[in-house]
């Protein structure tokens, strides 16, 4: 069995402040020592669960926050960023069995996760077909396009329910939730625990029944904080300025969605 698992710090057990999350600040070190033990949990679960070929994608900033010393011999691993439109799996294809995310969290403008973003701080919204979109909303699409289902996810609490509602049949795992400016979360080591053991389960499962549809026909309206970066955006191929610091783009190809944001998000 061939495993995927996609990491990112902002929704990993404890992590409330940008500081805890940027690479360099003192407390950096705390947080991508806690997001390499949820991975190593994770990778675990996985062989426990009878994967032979796992890979690793260090999905958060600099893609250079994992602690690759600690994790399990045998594994992949993928670091930094290569350009490529599917940046957060990169390497992922039709090889795979399933695609694992943990440490993922809600989208830009979300009231329930201090850091919740989508893509980068740039934008003040994205949305995909009229609904706001999340990392994970884009990227388990992504993975549905080579037929690679998305069997976990862990993060925040607002972000399970968006699980949810896309497929129920993805387990899920909210190991904290916002409030304000503050989070009420799992102990790290709980956090590892119930990752541990909900990849194995979600491994040993049937996944096929977690994947999704691809919409057939999609919207990608991007609302830039920065006026001038929504004109200069507005001029990449098939992107339409509507107003309102926003830009559209309409495409019956979800390769073109992920192409797009690569360029203009």
């Amino acid at each position: 069995m061939k495993v995927y698992i996609s990491v990112d710090i902002e929704g990993i057990a404890g992590i409330t402040h940008w500081d805890e999350a940027e690479k360099n600040h003192a407390d950096w070190q705390e947080f991508r020592e806690i997001m390499t033990r949820e991975a190593n949990a994770a990778i675990v679960g996985a062989i426990s669960a009878g994967a032979t070929d796992i890979y690793v994608k260090d999905a958060h900033d600099s893609g250079r926050n994992l602690i690759t010393t600690m994790l399990p011999r045998g594994c992949t691993i993928i670091r930094e960023w290569s350009g490529h439109p599917y940046s957060m799996i990169q390497e992922l294809d039709e090889s795979f069995d399933a695609l694992v995310m943990i440490g993922w969290h809600a989208h830009m403008g979300s009231e329930e996760n201090a850091l919740a973003h989508t893509m980068n701080t740039r934008t003040h919204m994205v949305k995909l077909n009229g609904k706001p979109a999340s990392e994970f909303t884009l990227f388990v699409n992504a993975a549905a396009t080579l037929g690679v289902p998305t069997v976990f996810v862990s993060g925040d609490e607002a972000l399970m329910r968006e699980v949810e509602s896309t497929n129920p049949n993805i387990a899920r795992l909210a190991v904290k939730r916002g409030v304000g400016a503050s989070t009420i979360s799992m102990s790290p080591r709980t956090a590892q625990n119930e990752i541990r053991t909900g990849v194995n389960l979600a491994l040993r499962a049937k996944k096929d029944k977690c994947l999704v549809t691809v919409p057939e026909h999609n919207v990608l309206e991007i609302t830039y904080a920065s006026p001038t970066l929504a004109y200069e955006k507005s001029f990449y191929p098939g992107v339409k300025y509507v107003g309102d610091r926003t830009n559209r783009i309409e495409t019956t190809n979800f390769f073109d969605v992920m192409r797009a944001l690569r360029f203009i998000k």
